[in-house]
């Protein structure tokens, strides 16, 4: 069975040419370990070879979602064009800048070309296409709409890697300055605060207590650099080892994120925003509501929602309707709750949840807006404060110095 690891360098990509056995003239690409293996593959799909060049495959860089959402867009536009199906993975593959993707286009392509459905060829690759995605691409094939499913693929991917990325511009600011300021104090505490030591230690007087305490801190520092180094990457790994192994850990964690002062409202509108738009694309594809709630929990980033998806999942499958089961999950705002009753009643649940998903992401725009100008004076003051408190603690004594020669 194919999987969705990267090949090897070593591989080839053949480019052929040939006739059908109508005479006519067929090409495309194939990856396989010689040029005998593609002739063979080739005749059993009635295909005399005429070309074969041989083109080696470079390493290419990982596969992003952003490369993901690409492509779901550019077949969704090549097949609402008219162009073929397999046409259309030619061209997306040859015209693709990353590799690995063109790669992972062909493989799927190959599969599709040997009669396997497009469904169970993504299926194959788990680590690319996930379980929503590749029941979408089942839904439309079934239902013979398979452009406009994966048209509306492409737009949840678009809003969904929109919405993750200004999460993700919120968050990242402010850790890159800490990290920054923690770079700072370092060297300020190993290299700086020992060269004034050294011009302190001739003035043979008392030293300030805040010079005092900041010539201990780095004294410790110094001698035990290497303590705090392996204490901060060892905890590190296994703070990551247990948040990736450990439900518990994880459970904790998503938890705690939810409940931070200020940015955990902007996680939750980002956790709805996701739930309500894959909800609403999936139950708008007309996949069944129980079926669809499988890859809706996973969809929000947050294990909090996750088990209230499966929660409500249950619930919905022994007759409970949606709206009663989201509420006694207890973990969604009378507005999601509103619309969804709503949606229910009038047959339309796949639009309001849409807007849901609408609101909940501009919400999180203007959040992230508001976040970026309220961190930049907190920041500011809280650097001035860390910073200027070394430099003045280091300084005192020299503010000093004329008390103590004389």
């Amino acid at each position: 069975m194919s999987t969705a690891t990267v090949r090897s360098a070593k591989e080839f990509l053949y480019a052929w040419e040939g006739k059908d056995r109508q005479g006519r003239m067929q090409r495309g690409e194939m990856r396989a370990g010689s040029e005998n293996i593609v002739n063979a593959s080739l005749r059993r799909q009635g295909i005399m070879v005429t070309k074969l060049k041989k083109r080696k495959v470079g390493g290419g860089r990982s596969i992003k979602a952003k490369d993901l959402t690409t492509f779901t867009r550019q077949m969704a536009t090549m097949l609402r064009a008219g162009v073929p199906l397999l046409q259309s993975f030619d061209i997306v593959s040859r015209s693709h800048p990353n590799a690995s993707m063109a790669r992972l286009i062909t493989d799927v392509r190959n599969d599709v070309e040997t009669g396997t459905s497009l469904s169970a060829a993504f299926r194959k690759y788990p680590k690319y296409f996930d379980h929503l995605f590749c029941n979408l691409v089942e839904a439309g094939e079934q239902a013979g709409m398979l452009e406009l499913i994966l048209d509306r693929l492409a737009t949840y991917q678009e809003k969904t890697l929109a919405i993750k990325g200004k999460i993700k511009s919120a968050l990242t600011y402010p850790i890159a300055v800490m990290i920054v300021a923690m770079i700072v104090v370092t060297i300020i505490m190993l290299f700086v605060v020992p060269t004034f030591k050294d011009v302190f230690s001739q003035f043979g007087a008392q030293l300030p207590g805040p010079t005092l305490m900041v010539i201990a801190i780095s004294n410790f520092f110094v001698h035990y650099w290497y303590v705090l180094l392996g204490a901060i990457v060892l905890g590190g790994y296994f703070a990551f080892q247990s948040w990736k192994r450990s439900e518990a850990v994880r459970t904790f964690v998503d938890r705690a994120l939810l409940r931070l002062p200020v940015f955990g409202p902007l996680i939750v509108k980002g956790a709805l925003a996701r739930w309500t738009r894959t909800l609403s694309t999936m139950f708008g594809a007309g996949v069944p509501l129980v079926e669809a709630l499988d890859s809706v929990g996973g969809a929000a980033g947050n294990i909090v929602y996750q088990r209230a998806t499966e929660k409500i999942q249950q619930e919905v499958s022994t007759g409970s309707s949606l709206t009663l089961s989201m509420q006694s999950s207890q973990v969604f705002p009378p507005l999601v709750l509103q619309m969804a009753s709503i949606g229910e009643e009038s047959g339309s649940l796949d639009s309001m949840l849409a807007k849901v998903a609408d609101i909940y992401e501009e919400e999180v725009d203007e959040m992230v807006k508001a976040l970026s100008s309220l961190l930049e004076p907190i920041i500011i003051v809280v650097l001035g404060i860390l910073i200027g408190g070394l430099v003045v603690a280091m300084y005192l004594p020299i503010f000093n110095l004329g008390k103590v020669v004389g």
